[in-house]
Order: structure tokens, then sequence, then C-alpha cells
């Protein structure tokens, strides 16, 4: 019997991760109600054999687990406590799995108001891309309380490949959430440099993939991200915006604790650049485009 079978979960935002992670939790079994604000995304839940939902409300009424894949603490206040907010329509005893980035000391706030309600809430950031999501191959770097991990159990050993259980305390798993972030950030902008500084000698770029991806200087990121380069191919997999967001958070985070991030702080500022000239909605490899406006070099053409 499937981890998943006979159980009902609720899935808030359907995007390039949340869609992938509806879909794991089908093949596990789980029948899946989902809510997006972005029509072809419920489409995408139908077609895969969900049922999409009006409101985080409707998606979450009977559901034992309810997954939050939306950007930040903002939306994923709205999900829990605005108007059709789906607080109100989980029971006591259900759990909320939080896969929002943000500052532990939101998801602590808001855990407390849900905990408070008799509802469990597990702090569970993802880490791993859009094809692990739709694998059910995910990262998870989680914390909440044995029994928050007890109920959301079933869910995580559905969507994840590697489960990270960190401490009882919600915000922990935010942390180590940040700490990820402020390393994907400045590798992503450090591959994107490189690849420009590659280019700008007149360097055969695909050659140059070959050769680092088999050498010290490789990343994940520099994996990862490269063949967007090469492809020319900027739709968001990860968005630029998504690295403003979080490397902000981590900037002011850093502030508060008077820790110095220079790099970090660096490759915010690349982000912003990158945002400010028109690219913020597109791939996060689009910082190497930023390199191609100030330099006379030449990248990839979409062929």
């Amino acid at each position: 019997m499937s981890a998943g079978e006979g159980r009902a979960a609720a899935v808030i935002g359907l995007g390039s991760m949340g869609g992938g992670m509806a879909a794991a939790l089908l093949r596990a079994g789980f029948s899946v109600r989902g809510f997006d604000v972005v029509p072809a995304n419920l489409e995408r839940l139908a077609a895969a054999g969900g049922a999409p939902a009006a409101s985080p409300e409707a998606a979450a009424r009977g559901a034992e687990i309810v997954v939050s894949v939306v950007v930040n603490a903002e939306q994923t206040e709205a999900v829990l406590f605005g108007a059709a907010g789906c607080a109100a329509a989980m029971a006591p005893g259900a759990v909320f799995i939080s896969c929002a980035t943000m500052a532990p000391e939101a998801v602590r706030a808001l855990a407390a108001r849900l905990e408070a309600m008799g509802i469990h809430y597990l702090d569970a950031p993802i880490s791993g891309g859009t094809a692990r999501a739709a694998e059910g191959k995910l990262t998870i770097m989680a914390s909440g309380s044995k029994a928050a991990f007890a109920a959301a159990r079933p869910a995580l050993d559905a969507m994840a490949a590697t489960i990270h259980e960190l401490g009882d305390e919600p915000g922990t798993g935010a942390g180590f959430k940040m700490v990820n972030q402020l390393l994907a950030g400045v590798h992503i902008a450090a591959a994107c440099e490189a690849v420009a500084f590659a280019a700008s000698m007149g360097l055969d770029l695909r050659r140059v993939y070959e050769v680092i991806t088999g050498s010290a200087g490789n990343s994940w990121m520099f994996e990862n991200r490269v063949p967007h380069i090469l492809d020319a191919d900027y739709a968001p997999r990860s968005a630029v915006d998504i690295f403003t967001k979080d490397l902000g958070i981590v900037l002011d985070m850093a502030r508060r604790g008077r820790m110095p991030v220079p790099m970090a702080s660096e490759a915010l500022q690349l982000f912003l650049m990158t945002a400010a000239a028109g690219m913020g909605r597109d791939d996060d490899a689009s910082v190497a485009r930023l390199f191609a406006r100030i330099a006379p070099i030449s990248l990839p053409e979409p062929s």
C-alpha cells in the first residue's frame, strides 16, 4: 500500500516547484486538491489527476496535510490567515508544511499563531530544483515538533529523497535554508561571471562547460545553470527576483546580527542590476546577460 493511500492532501502554490510536488503526492496515492492564482497551473493539476480548488480554504478542507509552496512570509500569512485562508478549514491535528523561504523569526511568528489553533506547523524549506520536485527527490530542511513530523511524514517521504530533521523549533529549518541561499546566489553569480569572462577571451563556451564541470572549479550551480546560457534559454526555472528576495533576507539577518557577508552583498547587487535591466522574471542565469550588456562580449543566441 502506498504511503499516501487513502490520505487527503492540499498543495497551495502549483508553480514550478509546487506543481511537481503535487504530482509526487498523487503518485504516492494521495488525493490532492490544489490552489494557485494562475489558471494554467490548476489545469495542469487536473490533468495529473488532482482536483483544482477555488481558494486555499477550499483546498485545505478535509485535508490531513497542507503543503504551502509560495514565495515568502507575506504570501504564507495570506495563505493561512487571509481572506479564504486555509487555517480556518484545517482540523486540529492536521499539519501545515511550509516550504517558503523566509527569515526564522517570521516562521516562528506564523507557527505560534497556527499551533495556538491546535494545528501543527512544520518549517520545511526545500532545495533541488524543478526536475527533482517532479521526481519526488527534493531535499527538505525541516524543523518542528515530533507531532508535526509524525503528521507530515507520509507527504515528506513522497516528496523528498533527503529529509534533514533539524530540531523541534520552527525557524531552524529556515536558518539552514538561508545558508543554502547565500551559497546558491553567490555560486550562480560566480558561474555567470565566469562564463562572461570566458566569452571575453573568445573561448568556445561549450568546451568551457565540458572542462570546468570536470575540474575543481565546478559547482552544482555552474553545472545546472550554464546550460541555460549555452542554449540561450532564460525561461524561469528559478527567477532573478527569487534571489533579490532571498539574498535580501540574508543581508537583513546579517545586519541585525552584525555579521559581515560581503560575498552575498556583491551577489545581491548583481541580481538587483539584472532585475533593474528588465530581467527580474527571467531565469537567474540572466546575470550572464547583464555582463553581456556591460562588456563587449557575445553570448549564444536562441536558435
